[in-house]
């Protein structure tokens, strides 16, 4: 995707500066109108993606099957979180890099009744020829060490915009209800600074049996659904 020229500029004096967050943020202020062009274009792709999603649970409903998914959530990378993830990935500071570089910019969370669900939808999702996948990460089959479980795409959708096409990058995770309570706590004590260590590494073991033990209650659901449509 190549950046408007106003907007490709407008960051271009980043690059040749060592700045502060705060410093960041300011000349993003300054610099607004071609910022919010930029991220603008990661708004529609969000609506893109949702729709998608929608229109897959509203077809299943139709089939005559429970809705998949119980929920859907988006939102946008802050302009903290870009300056954060710019510093400790070393990305230079201007637009075309920040969009080649860091593919969360946009991001969609949908989350399931089961863990099959997440698959099928996935599957149906990934099958559209409008979408493009780049990466895909099964933290379901594959944990992180805390115990941390969703499946993540990383996908290019096509937006239409009055006189182009663009392809806009976006992350996609989806989760059942248990990984997404669980992911909520960790988040929460990830960034409780003021707990002394001790604490912590307490809860953070803790949070690791919680998480092995949701992913036991998924399987049993599953297994249960499995039994009611089956009989």
């Amino acid at each position: 995707m190549n950046i408007n020229n106003n907007a490709a500029l407008s960051l271009r004096k980043l690059a040749d500066s060592d700045m502060t967050e705060s410093e960041f943020l300011r000349a993003v202020e300054n610099n607004l109108i071609p910022m919010q062009q930029f991220f603008t274009y990661y708004k529609c792709a969000i609506m893109e993606i949702e729709t998608k999603f929608r229109v897959l649970n509203e077809q299943f409903s139709i089939n005559g099957e429970s809705n998949p998914i119980e929920f859907i959530q988006s939102r946008i990378k802050s302009y903290g979180s870009i300056y954060r993830k710019i510093i400790s990935h070393n990305i230079p500071r201007n637009l075309e890099a920040i969009e080649s570089t860091i593919f969360d910019i946009a991001g969609i969370r949908v989350v399931c009744s089961f863990v099959q669900d997440i698959y099928r939808l996935a599957d149906c999702f990934l099958q559209q020829d409008d979408i493009f996948l780049i990466k895909k990460k099964d933290y379901i089959e594959n944990p992180k060490p805390n115990g941390y479980r969703s499946l993540h795409l990383i996908v290019e959708v096509p937006i239409f915009l009055e006189n182009e096409k663009r392809l806009v990058k976006a992350e996609v995770q989806l989760r059942t209800i248990a990984m997404d309570f669980w992911a909520s706590l960790e988040h929460k004590l990830r960034y409780k600074k003021d707990l002394p260590q001790y604490k912590l590494d307490m809860l953070t073991d803790d949070l690791k049996k919680c998480a092995d033990q949701s992913a036991q209650w998924d399987i049993r659901m599953q297994a249960i659904k499995n039994i009611i449509e089956h009989d």
